[in-house]
């Protein structure tokens, strides 16, 4: 089981991960999401970011703590497209202007995610290089500073996404048009990636399974692309959904989300994450048991209990080692 936050932070986890012949290893994989790639890759302001050589000294410290309380640290390496420059959930989730502190947001095509939003400017080739290389320093940067996962951000109606989506991709080029054009960035940036990350460090891929919207990305989709990103030397498909349109329905429940990490796994082979309202030990369980996904991702839920870890353990009789600072509160 990996465990890790939603983009509004981060948190610990405690059961570990194999894939095939890559052993994450430790007591767990804590993965920071959404770090840019880039300034203007960035969501909002307040962003962690990993595009420049001035970030790794700080997240060396993270990664070494987090190595030395017997966990793995891993970071999402994401750039937000057309999504950036908002301000944050607590500040109103709205578009931050550029007199106000803003940026010039870019994406496939120049069409904004909400008709209110400004308009992105869609990348020509001196940007598409641009993406692939950022991604490629990012990662460079990501190895130094200790990190031992990464994830590429590929889902949400963020950049890579909205390449692969046709309700936010209306290029003519060979960046746009049919399915093997759209997913064309998503596969350079995997393959800029892969040229800097060692072999024996696991990389993991998150994708919208679905767009939940006529017309748009299906899990058909989903299936093909996952083929593509195990020729890529892509380890694990996170399998989420939705993000690309405001308008969506998107049927959320218990674990809603978890038939598409199944249906990829089963037709495909490639190892899955299942993401989508796990709230319990005993779902989690359920899921890894029954095979319908390799690993469980857990978010929100941290959020709600930071010691999610300690309380599932017991659920589930695991005698999970406490902080020694608070070993007297454990039950026994």
């Amino acid at each position: 089981m990996c465990q890790y936050s939603s983009e509004d932070g981060f948190a610990n986890d405690w059961h570990l991960v194999h894939l095939g012949s890559r052993a994450v290893g430790g007591a767990g994989l804590i993965l920071f999401e959404a770090t840019a790639v880039s300034p203007e890759g960035r969501i909002t302001p307040d962003d962690l970011g990993i595009w420049k050589d001035e970030h790794i000294a700080n997240l060396q410290r993270i990664t070494s703590f987090i190595t030395a309380q017997g966990s793995v640290p891993g970071v999402q390496l994401a750039h937000a497209g057309r999504k950036a420059s908002m301000s944050s959930p607590w500040k109103g989730g709205h578009p931050v202007p550029v007199a106000e502190g803003g940026w010039q947001t870019v994406a496939p095509s120049a069409l904004p995610f909400r008709p209110t939003d400004p308009s992105p400017i869609a990348l020509d080739a001196a940007g598409l290089q641009k993406v692939r290389d950022d991604f490629r320093d990012a990662t460079r940067r990501a190895l130094t500073a200790g990190f031992k996962v990464i994830e590429i951000h590929g889902a949400h109606g963020y950049l890579l996404h909205e390449f692969f989506s046709p309700l936010s991709n209306q290029r003519a080029d060979e960046y746009g048009g049919s399915f093997e054009n759209r997913i064309r960035l998503l596969l350079e940036v995997t393959a800029a990636v892969r040229e800097i990350w060692p072999a024996e460090y696991p990389l993991f891929v998150r994708i919208s399974a679905t767009d939940w919207v006529e017309g748009g990305w299906t899990i058909d989709d989903s299936v093909a692309l996952a083929l593509e990103l195990k020729n890529h030397g892509v380890d694990l498909v996170d399998a989420s959904t939705g993000g690309n349109v405001p308008d969506a329905k998107i049927p959320a429940g218990p674990g809603y989300q978890v038939e598409f990490a199944e249906r990829i796994r089963q037709e495909t082979g490639m190892p899955t994450g299942s993401v989508g309202i796990i709230t319990t030990a005993q779902q989690a369980e359920e899921i890894l048991a029954s095979g319908q996904a390799d690993l469980v991702l857990l978010a929100r839920e941290f959020l709600r209990d930071p010691y999610f870890p300690l309380h599932a353990a017991k659920d589930l009789h695991v005698d999970l080692p406490w902080p020694v600072q608070y070993e007297r509160a454990k039950r026994k």
